[in-house]
């Protein structure tokens, strides 16, 4: 069975949502903190939040750079992942938007939350829900993952995220399948014991590594010792 992402609605796949841990506005940020998160003038108002899903976040932090006048000046993932928090609001993701107005970051994170919550999100492989993975079309990226990525503003990706095992074999038949180039690579094991890479090129090709990989998931899903 073929599951496709979650904006294309598949009958039977079973979507993951993510939720926000904690959301905090903070302006005006004190200047001991600008200084350790290198901020420009310009950031003169911040927006933290958590949340328990790190894939999802990173690309609703940066669809907010898409729509508001917001930059992401800190994102990273929480070793061990949601399962593990540290704490009851740390989730497995932590990211901090900056703009110049109070009125622009809030904004932005109103945006972040609601693309997180209702826009993308992790797939299962099996109806218990042990193997999850997501397989995204990214039609446009912003200034986020273009700097990340080392690509221009508003090309086309696939986020490919899986377990270290299934993300490898996924992103190989990916490649295959589609012309696309893979533009970051999170080898396994990442902080939250995943793996995986964007890959880049025009939306039907990425589209296609998409569904590439989602098949090669759910087919080690089927047979996990075939070659045995």
């Amino acid at each position: 069975m073929i599951h496709k992402t979650q904006e294309e609605n598949a009958d039977e796949s079973v979507a993951t949502r993510s939720s926000p841990s904690a959301c905090q506005p903070d302006h005006p940020f004190g200047r001991s903190g600008a200084a350790a998160f290198k901020l420009e003038p310009r950031h003169r108002a911040l927006a933290l939040f958590t949340a328990d899903s790190d894939d999802v976040s990173y690309i609703a932090i940066d669809e907010a750079t898409k729509k508001a006048a917001v930059d992401v000046v800190y994102a990273s993932s929480f070793y061990g992942g949601a399962a593990h928090a540290s704490g009851p609001y740390s989730g497995e993701f932590i990211g901090i938007l900056a703009a110049e107005t109070p009125g622009d970051v809030e904004e932005g994170l109103r945006i972040a939350v609601d693309y997180a919550q209702n826009r993308v999100s992790f797939l299962t492989a099996d109806p218990e829900g042990k193997l999850i993975f997501l397989s995204h079309l990214v039609s446009s990226c912003g200034t986020y993952v273009a700097e990340q990525a080392g690509i221009p503003v508003g090309t086309a990706l696939a986020w490919l995220i899986a377990p270290p095992l299934e993300a490898t074999f996924g992103l190989d038949a990916a490649l295959k399948a589609a012309d696309v180039r893979l533009v970051k690579h999170f080898p396994p094991p990442s902080e939250t014991n995943f793996s995986g890479g964007w890959l880049a090129g025009d939306q039907a090709a990425c589209q296609a590594a998409c569904q590439a990989f989602t098949e090669a998931v759910l087919g080690v899903d089927a047979s996990p010792l075939e070659r045995i």
